[in-house]
């Protein structure tokens, strides 16, 4: 399997950054979901902190804002892992193994779905089809899609990230 480059960088939490990067979102058609995608791709979740700014910004109740994160499955209310791991659920994949495979992730990191690992190395996320259904089953880790995953080749992928995190960290 390929090696990734490293984890998607995001920036630490700041409402004031948050805020002056949504203003030119203001007035637009689409302007909330354009604003959340926005804070999304800088800080890699909305915190829940943002609800009350951008229905300021917006002149929107924060229970409105709150209805778009909570509506859309997309966005994510809780930072995520150094990582985001996504294991295809489609038909496809299912055929080839990928309702097992999941079973195996789950137990080896330790989590759920929607969950992050104790070491915040690896948030679990379904995704229902990656576009690689001959090479089943996939799996997406940041922007990298593997496929013909098997838990052994998972273990080997996963180990690697996080001693190459832990060595950038040191």
């Amino acid at each position: 399997m390929q090696q990734l480059s490293g984890p998607i960088k995001y920036q630490e939490w700041n409402l004031d950054a948050a805020k002056m990067a949504v203003q030119e979102f203001r007035g637009r058609t689409g302007g909330v979901m354009l604003a959340l995608h926005r804070i999304q791709q800088l800080f890699g979740y909305v915190d829940p902190s943002a609800m009350a700014m951008l229905g300021k910004v917006f002149n929107l109740s924060r229970a409105e804002i709150h209805g778009v994160t909570s509506f859309y499955h997309d966005y994510k209310t809780s930072k995520p892992g150094k990582y985001t791991v996504k294991v295809c659920q489609a038909e496809a994949c299912q055929a080839m193994g990928s309702v097992k495979l999941t079973e195996d992730i789950k137990s080896f990191l330790g989590v759920d779905f929607h969950e992050t690992t104790a070491s915040g190395d690896f948030t679990l996320e379904p995704v229902y089809c990656l576009g690689n259904c001959a090479c089943s089953p996939n799996i997406m880790i940041d922007q990298e899609t593997y496929g013909r995953v098997s838990i052994d080749g998972f273990k080997a992928l996963t180990e690697s990230l996080s001693t190459a995190t832990s060595e950038e960290s040191a």
